[in-house]
């Protein structure tokens, strides 16, 4: 039997739970673009959530705020309302900052996407970066 078929497919009503987690967990590239480009309230705070000040300033998605995972902790999202949207990002999908700062903010019990493909969708998309501080 090939790999494909050693297994049978789950049943629909345990795909449709699993998607429907992951489906509010996360959003794309494309989306986030989209209500950026619309300009006005997002609805919500982009995080960069890897690496140093220095490579946050060679290159970062637009409108984003420099928060590494690390650094997420109580006394740091007070400045944001608690029911604040935030939407995090990475590097990429060979990166885990994302993951990790959507978890810390989960325990804090803020509300929380991660924007699949991190900065290698967005430059896949096409989208220009922002750079400096």
């Amino acid at each position: 039997m090939n790999a494909v078929l050693k297994r049978p497919a789950p049943a629909a009503d345990a795909i449709v739970a699993q998607l429907e987690v992951q489906c509010a967990l996360h959003t794309d590239c494309s989306d986030v673009h989209a209500v950026f480009a619309a300009e006005g309230d997002p609805g919500f705070v982009l995080l960069h959530t890897m690496g140093t000040p220095e490579t946050y300033s060679r290159r970062h998605v637009p409108r984003s705020v420099f928060l590494p995972h690390r650094l997420i902790t109580e006394e740091r999202m007070a400045e944001w309302p608690a029911e604040t949207l935030f939407v995090v990002y990475c590097s990429g999908p060979h990166c885990n900052a994302a993951e990790q700062a959507a978890l810390a903010l989960a325990r804090l019990g803020r509300p929380v996407k991660i924007m699949l493909g991190g900065i290698m969708g967005w430059e896949f998309e096409g989208y220009a970066f922002d750079h400096g501080a």
